[in-house]
């Protein structure tokens, strides 16, 4: 399923092979939490700006509409139009961000729902019954997101816990594919690995997950507000013991120079809403940096937002005009400025394979990698 192309150092160019597609890597999942990309993108849309694979979640799918609904009107693919690789989180993210509404134990977690306060319990197989209900490609494990930092000791606690979930998740997701009428029989199953910022629990961690031989492996809980050379070192403290013929995935990440750093310490997948949520608020990717388009300095600027993209927004509309759709509150000025930083990071994925094919991503993430995070 994966094919590993060629390296340059640690970095992999590569081929996912999946049910709905196959995904050039290292990519980008454009995140569609509830089915929509915010900011206005149908799928259409998704495919004209270089979208391979859409990612949504299944904590808040469960809560609405529901997941029995998404699987009666044929699942996620054909609900949101969509028919590329679709990964689905397994909500264990968002139910341990709910703090004070939940509570852990060995069979799962007991929670109130975020929209309407009801109570929902979500463990293992709950989490692959809902995901199989959504039909994704990818489903990834229940684990828990412990937060940075936390005691060494409850960390151990935890990861060897998402361990055992991890063994029921598989168990429950084999029986739920041999199912006759289940909606994606080939639905894969990624597991995640987790120990916070201690090597030690992070390399037992990812040594017990791969001797599952699991379709993918992910790296969770980083990217969660400790300092991203903590998250550098654990990537690469835990990238000798991934396996080599299975896609990893960084979950989260990030900025363009998080991708460029992670890429250069062998991660494939990255996914995150930075891009979405910042262009919903003027703040833009280029090559050259990031522009805010509230700055008083655009208010008569009439080139595109980046002169080197070719993007539907740059080839149509100036900064001048999308800045005073943002103070008129256009809607338009949202959707403009989502498409515009989406075909921006998935060109860049572009570039970064282009440079990996040829064999100069190492000079490309030089020139790069402190630039396109620097605010202009």
């Amino acid at each position: 399923m994966f094919r590993l192309i060629k390296t340059e150092g640690n970095a992999r160019r590569g081929e996912f092979v999946t049910p709905h597609g196959t995904v050039q890597t290292p990519a980008f999942q454009n995140v569609a939490t509830c089915g929509a990309i915010k900011g206005a993108l149908d799928a259409g849309d998704l495919k004209a700006i270089g979208c391979q694979q859409m990612l949504c979640n299944t904590y808040h799918l469960h809560v609405r509409p529901g997941d029995e609904l998404i699987r009666e009107l044929g699942g996620l693919h054909r609900f949101t139009g969509w028919q590329g690789p679709i990964l689905t989180d397994s909500g264990g993210f968002q139910v341990f961000s709910l703090a004070g509404l939940r509570k852990i134990k060995e069979e799962g977690v007991t929670f109130n729902s975020h929209v309407d306060g009801r109570h929902i319990f979500m463990g293992p197989e709950e989490s692959m019954r809902i995901q199989s209900n959504l039909g994704s490609t990818i489903a990834m494990a229940f684990d828990e997101c412990v937060e940075n930092p936390a005691p060494y000791d409850y960390a151990q606690k935890s990861c060897e816990r998402t361990v055992r979930w991890l063994y029921r998740c598989k168990d429950e997701l084999d029986r739920l594919n041999a199912i006759h009428d289940t909606v994606n029989p080939r639905q894969m199953l990624f597991g995640i690995n987790q120990g916070c910022t201690y090597e030690r629990l992070r390399i037992e961690n990812m040594c017990r997950i791969a001797s599952l031989d699991l379709d993918g492996y992910a790296i969770g809980g980083l990217a969660v507000g400790e300092p991203k050379e903590d998250m550098y070192r654990i990537i690469s403290s835990v990238e000798p013991y991934m396996p080599k013929n299975k896609p990893r995935y960084l979950m989260g990440v990030g900025t363009p120079g998080n991708i460029l750093e992670a890429v250069s310490r062998g991660i494939d997948y990255f996914d995150c809403v930075m891009p979405s949520r910042n262009a919903r608020h003027g703040h833009l990717n280029t090559m050259q940096g990031i522009i805010n388009l509230n700055n008083a300095k655009y208010e008569k600027d009439l080139s595109p937002i980046d002169p080197t993209c070719d993007c539907p927004t740059c080839r149509n509309h100036s900064r001048a005009y999308i800045r005073h759709l943002f103070k008129a509150k256009e809607m338009l000025a949202m959707r403009l400025c989502v498409q515009h930083n989406l075909y921006f990071y998935n060109t860049l994925m572009q570039k970064i394979r282009d440079a990996l094919d040829r064999g100069t991503f190492t000079q490309f993430k030089e020139q790069y990698v402190e630039l396109l995070d620097t605010r202009i």
